[in-house]
């Protein structure tokens, strides 16, 4: 056959599938079905090598993105095992593991109130979890292993559907490979592709549900929504964000509605939309099984836990440590915009700026065109979640890995602007070739840092941000905080060490991950007990590394991630030992403010613990001090519980005889130290007690002064109980615990301390279940046994407190804020013998002194545990305060035992009422999951 003829029926067929890079659609391929038969195909019949080129260039067209895909999986299935493992990867198995567990009815751990992770869904975790019992995996390095491998497949799958999602925005294959890339080799994401089982996976599932959404809208069919409602449902359940995706898929169902041309039409559009919600509710009711005995309570739960999640962490950001829940409003997108690649960056601002221009132009139109209503929906979907989390206060850390998600729509966007550009400049095609080549060129740039960083790519930051010096990006922002570098350290050692058994300071769980043939020659030794390494990662730059030669660094931008130094003291620099001498002095020209085994020096804001005969073969110690401010204001609340104290913690080191260690109290230190020694073998959550404590008073009054008047002022009651006294003034709110002659029985029983709000709506979701706010806790959690005596300070929450029961298992119990005094109440209640209640219900409720008071004649504990409400009507509205106004009443909503208690088996309340007109008073009570349990009106105007 002519090569001229097969020549031209490969072009034909290239452009009739689409592949001439416009688009074209594949319907037009039915004329030419006719003679398509008549022929072998192109790449098989073509004589000439031009023939088999545009032939093989039209085959990588028509499945470029499955190619890229499957390339991708096989370097990620030779990789996995290159990656570490971060501190929540156990976390996650065990909420598998318990809604398993609850679901086969062999235990109801989810169902108990102080569970907090029962919230999170189990659409991801479950299978991996089944997987690796249906695989009867044993060893954790391989239970580890299937975890990454599965986790980076999920990855790869989400990027296949971005690559369909982007043809369909773009119409261009060429520019949804790029937007495949795009996805597949941001360096954060590709790394914790891998080591995150949580945040990747959200965002590959918003992916897939962002393209069946478009798939949804294109087609309009009854499966189509359904299946939409599935994905979305699937993604409210791996994170209560993905709530999102219904009121965006109701909105453009309801511009459908509006411009429906009859009700046949609207009839289906109603039809598709019920049954998308549909089936989406019964994916998410589905999948949670805490949700099966109170949906309700299971969204509040989650909503709550996302919001106001209790874990507060330390950020370092851009120079300051700042505590999470008080980010600036800017932290998310500076995070972004220094740690996503800036061609990907520009691109995408390039694509939202398309999206608005066009929404701005012709707005009627974009309406009514599903590509321009996606487009404007990914912009929406970028920019709302940042703001809502500026305006809301959100609690956030560890840079932007809990929002990652919203990379889905600015690549999508990136698409989007590269289509643009290439569309304008289509006539100036050096020009045109010249995006493109930018494109593969920043790609490729990006491809060969990943490769110099790896496997520690999740470590990335962009030129945005300053590297020239080394130890800049350290002294910024956050790097290695899952110190996920000590496993290529390890692997290091191990290689470099073959024949011989190591011991290093590390945490288990990066030994744990090892191969089972490398893992007995590494011992992990608590607190760098005679170990040969000490596997570190500072994230506080006010703390120098005085100490060690380094075998081993890894180097990200100049920047340490994970240092591996020895600590054997003969291995110790000359300039090491010069600055340790010199401290050594320094400390000896002062008086100790401790004297024991282990002399304690204050020099300045340095810490120095000396003895001076410490024979080589001594045990190794662990040193801390606890700083427990005065004023918390005096100090940044950027600590692991603000306000409350901070820690800080050194091995020692040798000098011939003379054993030291060295803390560095920040500028700002006031208040008490808590001095601490420990042998190193005790560190850690079963450690045992300290070998001793000491308190030493950095400002008067000291803690033990302020325990000594108010013990003047409140004798204690029990002898054998601890004594807790509330230290409060305009700048501090706490409880201080204190008791002589402790025992160390007395100092491991955990203390009790239940605080119960005024106001039961400030209670976090998870904890209104009990109506109080659970704060059980170790002694040692908050404080220490200084020379015999237990002393621990508590910081109370900022909201109303009505009452405080605290105390320990058999030794003894303190009421603070107690219920009103019986002897009260049976006056109050004597006055009403001659009144007529103003209306019976469950509680009668009588109107007397401005007071509006709860009888129940006979009553027991569960009448009064339910919240009850209060809701005060003014007869004008001006008379309450401006942020009650939008409302239209007074919220009072109390805990019983605020206003009231029981006598004689009755209870009784006399709650005051404002001093302003009444026209209504609306009350009752409530119940979590149940709603009101009764309620009464109450008409009051005079």
């Amino acid at each position: 056959m002519d090569s001229r003829l097969v020549f031209a029926i490969t072009v034909l067929d290239s452009r009739l599938r689409g592949n001439d890079g416009r688009g074209g659609s594949k319907d037009g391929l039915r004329p030419y079905a006719i003679i398509r038969p008549m022929f072998p195909p192109p790449l098989v019949i073509a004589p000439t090598w031009a023939g088999r080129g545009r032939a093989a260039l039209n085959f990588l067209a028509d499945r470029g993105g499955l190619l890229i895909c499957a390339l991708f999986l096989l370097a990620g299935l030779a990789l996995a095992g290159e990656y570490g493992i971060n501190y929540d990867e156990s976390t996650q198995r065990h909420i598998a593991a318990a809604n398993w567990d609850y679901i086969l009815g062999r235990a109801d751990r989810i169902a108990t109130p102080s569970y907090l992770d029962r919230v999170y869904g189990i659409a991801f975790e479950l299978p991996l979890l089944l997987a690796e019992r249906a695989l009867g995996l044993a060893d954790y390095h391989d239970v580890h292993r299937l975890r990454l491998t599965l986790t980076h497949l999920f990855f790869v799958i989400g990027g296949f559907f971005c690559y369909r999602l982007a043809y369909r925005l773009s119409g261009s294959r060429l520019i949804a490979m790029l937007a495949l890339l795009f996805y597949l080799l941001h360096p954060r994401l590709y790394a914790q592709s891998y080591l995150n089982s949580k945040d990747p996976v959200f965002l590959s599932m918003f992916v897939i549900a962002l393209y069946l959404l478009e798939r949804a809208f294109r087609r309009d069919t009854l499966g189509a929504f359904v299946l939409l409602g599935v994905a979305a449902g699937l993604l409210t359940n791996l994170r209560i964000m993905g709530l999102l995706l219904f009121p965006a898929v109701i909105a453009m169902r309801g511009l459908d509605l509006f411009y429906a041309a009859g009700r046949p039409e609207r009839k289906s559009i109603l039809l598709t939309g019920g049954l998308f919600l549909l089936a989406g509710g019964l994916t998410v009711y589905a999948l949670s099984p805490y949700a099966w005995t109170n949906p309700v309570d299971y969204l509040a739960a989650s909503l709550d836990l996302t919001g106001n999640h209790p874990t507060i962490l330390s950020q370092l950001f851009q120079g300051a440590r700042i505590p999470s829940d008080q980010l600036p409003p800017h932290y998310l997108p500076v995070w972004f915009g220094i740690t996503t690649p800036p061609f990907i960056l520009l691109l995408g601002l390039i694509g939202a700026a398309v999206a608005v221009a066009g929404g701005l132009c012709r707005p009627a139109a974009v309406f009514r065109n599903t590509r321009r209503r996606l487009q404007l929906l990914l912009l929406a979907l970028l920019l709302l979640p940042p703001l809502a989390a500026a305006l809301l206060d959100s609690n956030q850390y560890e840079g932007w890995r809990h929002s990652f998600f919203l990379y889905a729509p600015f690549c999508l966007l990136a698409a989007v602007g590269l289509a643009w550009l290439t569309a304008a400049l289509s006539r100036q095609r050096r020009w045109r070739r010249g995006v493109y080549g930018l494109a593969g060129l920043g790609l490729g740039l990006t491809l060969f840092q990943m490769v110099q960083i790896h496997p520690l790519q999740y470590s990335y930051f962009n030129f945005l941000v300053d590297r020239t010096t080394p130890e800049r990006l350290r002294t910024q922002y956050e790097m290695d905080y899952w110190q996920l570098g000590s496993t290529p350290a390890l692997q290091y050692l191990l290689e470099r060490h073959p024949d011989e058994t190591l011991v290093a300071r590390t945490e288990r769980r990066h030994r744990n991950i090892l191969p089972p043939a490398d893992r007995p020659r590494l011992q992990v030794a608590a607190g760098g007990r005679n170990a040969d390494y000490d596997l570190i990662y500072r994230q506080d730059p006010s703390q120098p590394d005085l100490a060690f030669n380094s075998e081993y660094r890894r180097q990200i931008y100049n920047n340490t991630l994970v240092t591996v130094r020895p600590l054997d003291a003969a291995r110790m620099t000359a300039t090491a030992l010069a600055a340790y001498r010199e401290i050594y002095r320094d400390a000896l020209a002062g008086e100790p403010i401790i004297r024991a085994d282990y002399n304690v020096y204050l020099d300045g804001n340095r810490l120095t613990f000396i003895q001076e005969s410490c024979p080589p073969d001594s045990p190794d110690f662990w040193f801390g001090a606890r700083l427990f401010p005065h004023r918390p204001e005096t100090m940044p609340p950027h600590w692991w519980r603000p306000g409350s104290y901070i820690t800080l913690e050194n091995n020692r080191a040798q000098l011939g005889d003379t054993c030291l260690a060295v803390l560095q109290l920040p500028d700002y230190a006031a208040g008490d130290l808590m001095l601490s020694r420990r042998h190193s073998g005790n560190w850690g959550p079963a450690a045992g007690l300290p070998l001793w404590e000491e308190l030493y008073s950095l400002s008067q009054p000291g803690l033990r002064e302020l325990i000594a008047e108010y013990r003047r002022q409140q004798p204690a009651a029990d002898p054998d109980a601890f004594e807790v006294f509330i230290d409060q003034d305009a700048d501090r709110n706490r409880l201080l615990y204190a008791k002589g002659d402790c025992t160390p029985a007395e100092y491991a029983t955990p203390i009790t301390l239940h605080i119960t709000p005024v106001n039961l709506a400030d209670l976090p979701a998870y904890n209104r279940g009990r109506n109080f706010d659970n704060r059980d806790f170790p002694l040692d959690h908050y404080g220490g046994r200084p020379g015999g005596e237990c002393i621990a300070v508590v910081p109370l929450p900022d909201y109303p407190i009505a009452a405080i029961r605290t105390g320990q298992a058999g030794i003894g119990e303190v009421n603070l804020y107690p219920p009103a005094d019986p002897n009260y109440l049976r006056a109050t209640y004597a006055a009403l013998s001659n009144s007529q209640p103003a209306i019976r219900a469950a509680f009668d409720l009588y109107r007397q002194d401005n007071r509006l008071i709860y009888l129940r004649e006979t009553c027991v504990a569960a009448d009064t545990a339910a919240g009850f409400f209060l809701h005060i009507i003014p007869a004008d509205i001006s008379d309450l305060p401006a942020e009650q106004r939008p409302a239209g009443f007074a919220n009072q909503d109390f805990a019983f035992a605020r206003w009231g208690g029981s006598f004689d088996g009755k209870c009784l309340a006399a709650v005051p009422l404002p001093d302003y007109p009444i026209k209504e008073i609306r009350t009752g009570q409530y119940a979590p999951g149940q709603g009101e349990l009764w309620v009464v009106d109450l008409m009051m105007e005079r």
